[in-house]
């Protein structure tokens, strides 16, 4: 599949390449090609052994702290200590306010977590039993596995294997009769192509919900990821972009599934609703659950919203550094936005191997890169369709189909994740690139070992 994709490629392509991905193009930024710079230093690194082989690394800079994450300073830890001096519940209050501000969002509810966030939007469809939302395989399970309290059954879609987004194409051909809603995941901060995904939707009258937990502060055509569709959720667990250890937020466009969905889970919001509300008589009692976010992850929240633009751009810029340096190298591709969309980077800087354009297995690829000092792996995400929890019809209205996924395979089989670095390490990225071109240009032997 991927052998196909190369052939198309013109060979004086640079970054932006069209990708023709199960039926119809998909934009992306192309790490393949040729440039006469990237050619020397190839051939300058080629005279250097490989560390493989006894060489010296290409990577010496110690660099074990540069991808720690969070990172916490003097602001969130005076805030911590000011709520332990006045414990209170104002900060999650606090924080839905400038949230909603932030990002221009109608109704905004802090939760416990993301998980929770996504429990309360499939409760706020309030849809009937057996209705199907179409969501990728390619997730956490808190994006699907809350749909079968509320009698919803996931129909499983593919990947782009380049981005590790929607497959709407493959969408396009498991729709249903029961199909009621699509629900896109922005893999780590690539948004997906949001604009195609409401066109489908509004053509066959479905709901569009999001999976923003990776994607805080990503937009695309200038409006932000969780604005596009109906209900979005937000985690802040301690990996994440906006990190508060734990909590989350969701995003509501419409008064009716805000006060559906916030009912489910504050007992003690109902009373702020409308007089009109039918929300309103479930004061003190809730709809059964207790979904509070922390006041602690709260404060942290706050504090690291006001930085987050900031962080977003330096992360970026410092991917940049590297990939930039690396679009050259055959066979070698990164999860790339369209030019309409601003991208953030969370937890790896993903890439992925072509082995017949590189001339060498990704074993062998990232054997070599981890010698050099590289801290690459081969990355492999389980896809929830092969759990058991979705081959067991007793949990489900109605057994979900289990399906072949070729673009999850192919992103499994193709994926070699390196650090997001989270602080400025100009020499270990200027090292890593070194690496890379050393490898490349020792490739021929290493797909002949």
């Amino acid at each position: 599949m991927m052998q196909n994709r190369a052939s198309e490629q013109k060979p004086r392509e640079t970054r932006r390449i069209f990708l023709k991905s199960t039926g119809t193009f998909v934009t992306g930024l192309c790490l393949a090609g040729r440039s006469t710079a990237q050619e020397i230093q190839s051939t300058r690194a080629g005279k250097e052994t490989l560390a493989l082989s006894g060489g010296s690394k290409a990577v010496t800079c110690p660099h074990a702290d540069a991808d720690h994450w969070p990172r916490y300073g003097p602001k969130e830890e005076e805030a911590v200590v000011k709520l332990i001096r006045d414990p209170n519940y104002t900060p999650i209050e606090e924080l839905e306010k400038d949230w909603k501000e932030r990002f221009q969002v109608p109704h905004v509810r802090a939760y416990c977590n993301g998980t929770s966030a996504l429990t309360t939007m499939f409760f706020a469809l309030d849809l009937p039993a057996g209705s199907e939302i179409m969501v990728p395989s390619y997730t956490f399970f808190a994006t699907i596995t809350p749909m079968r309290f509320f009698g919803l059954v996931p129909v499983f879609v593919d990947i782009n294997p380049r981005t590790l987004n929607f497959d709407l194409e493959d969408a396009k051909r498991r729709l249903t009769k029961n199909t009621k809603a699509l629900l896109p995941v922005h893999w780590i901060g690539l948004p997906c192509e949001m604009d195609h995904i409401c066109a489908f939707a509004r053509e066959k009258g479905l709901i569009v919900l999001e999976d923003a937990c990776h994607a805080h502060g990503a937009s695309m055509q200038g409006k932000f990821m969780g604005s596009w569709g109906r209900m979005a959720a937000f985690s802040f667990q301690a990996t994440k972009p906006l990190p508060a250890i734990e909590g989350g937020m969701a995003n509501y466009q419409d008064r009716a599934d805000y006060e559906r969905g916030s009912t489910l889970g504050h007992y003690d919001k109902p009373q702020r609703f409308p007089a009109d509300s039918p929300y309103r008589k479930y004061q003190g009692s809730g709809l059964g659950l207790k979904l509070r976010m922390h006041p602690m992850a709260a404060v942290l929240a706050r504090c690291q919203l006001q930085g987050l633009d900031e962080r977003n751009a330096s992360y970026a810029a410092q991917v940049r550094r590297l990939n930039d340096r690396l679009r050259d190298l055959p066979g070698l591709y990164e999860q790339a936005a369209r030019p309409d969309m601003k991208r953030i980077y969370y937890a790896h800087n993903m890439l992925f191997l072509d082995e017949t354009r590189a001339g060498m297995t990704r074993e062998a690829c990232v054997k070599a890169l981890r010698a050099e000092g590289v801290q690459a792996r081969a990355y492999s995400y389980p896809l929830q369709h092969k759990l058991a929890l979705y081959a067991e019809s007793k949990w489900w209205h109605h057994a979900p189909v289990i399906p072949e996924l070729s673009g999850s395979e192919e992103a499994n089989r193709t994926s070699i994740a390196l650090p997001m670095f989270t602080c400025e390490v100009p020499e270990v990225v200027d090292q890593y690139a070194k690496a890379f071109e050393k490898v490349w240009a020792h490739r021929k032997e290493l797909g002949n070992a």
